[in-house]
């Protein structure tokens, strides 16, 4: 019997700072991972443990080009907590709109 990994979820895949970093990175450009680790006070060994991590959760995507792997940021599975974000839109507008007319009803009296 096979074993599989487990995808990561995109909100676990997020939640390291490190990660968040990378993502940054990987945003205006593709890299190697050689690249990505001088950006990091940590081994290429975590780096690579990262992203994995990325990848597993469909966050990067990784292509072979020569004897290096480079990364490049797929954001698609972002739009995940895009939309779980956007469902507490209105509730903080709401009560953003009810501290301004608070502030500004007791700056009247």
């Amino acid at each position: 019997m096979a074993t599989t990994t487990a995808k990561h979820d995109v909100f676990q895949a997020i939640a390291d700072p490190s990660r968040r970093k990378m993502l940054r990175l990987l945003a205006d450009e593709e890299m190697p991972i050689a690249a990505i680790t001088e950006c990091f006070p940590i081994t290429r060994t975590a780096v690579n443990k990262h992203l994995q991590i990325l990848s597993n959760a469909g966050l990067v995507t990784s292509q072979r080009v020569g004897r290096e792997t480079r990364y490049k940021l797929h954001p698609e599975p972002l739009t995940e907590i895009k939309g779980w974000l956007s469902f507490f839109e209105e509730y903080w507008d709401d009560r953003l709109s009810a501290l301004k007319n608070f502030v500004e009803e007791d700056n009247n009296q």
